[in-house]
């Protein structure tokens, strides 16, 4: 028998696969090649730490410097606000925010690296804290956030005990160097007066007696 029939759908095979290309294509139902990821920006920053964080002393940061390895890596802020990179050495960290001090790195490895790019993140925060001692739910130190005010510090560290003076709470602050004891009107704070839920600082002990 000769195959008489063949020659037809094989001619019309192609052609209804090439007509159905057309069609998802003119559809979008063929997604396009993903485009090559974008390299590490040093304008890029961490969703968990506002943008005009300001670095301090026991911070520990992420640096990342792009394609180059041996310069990225977690870095501990030293007490006196330096950190120590490859090739720069020293830079001070310190009373920076991370875009500054990304900006920083970059300037100083361009003696080396051609347009280097240089990402700094927050990864741990340890210079902001205050710390909380007596007749409260959870002593110790606690993390600051942005303009913490003494009534989130309680509360953040669960609140005065059943046996707790309130009427005595007051806060040690460091003052150029010198502590000073500052009384605390809790309950007129409790009531609302912004005048007595006092702003902290860092480092900041709230005593509960």
């Amino acid at each position: 028998m000769k195959p008489t029939g063949l020659f037809p759908l094989v001619v019309l095979v192609p052609a209804l696969f090439g007509r159905a290309q057309d069609t998802a294509a003119a559809s979008g139902s063929i997604a396009p090649a993903a485009p090559p990821p974008a390299p590490a920006s040093a304008r890029v920053i961490p969703p968990n730490v506002d943008e005009n964080y300001v670095i301090g002393p026991l911070d520990v940061l992420t640096i990342n410097v792009w394609k180059e390895q041996a310069l990225s890596g977690n870095i501990l802020v030293r007490p006196d606000g330096m950190i120590s990179m490859s090739l720069i050495g020293d830079i001070k960290a310190a009373n920076l925010t991370p875009l500054q001090l990304a900006d920083q790195i970059s300037d100083k490895l361009k003696k080396y690296i051609q347009a280097p790019n240089v990402t700094v993140v927050i990864s741990q925060i340890h210079s902001k804290v205050v710390y909380m001692l007596g007749e409260i739910g959870r002593k110790g130190p606690i993390e600051m956030t942005p303009e913490m005010r003494l009534l989130e510090a309680i509360s953040i560290a669960g609140g005065p005990t059943d046996y707790a003076n309130t009427k005595k709470i007051y806060i040690l602050r460091n003052d150029a160097g010198k502590q000073v004891k500052i009384p605390v009107r809790y309950k007129d704070a409790l009531k609302g007066n912004q005048a007595y839920n006092l702003q902290l600082k860092p480092g900041d002990t709230i005593v509960v007696p």
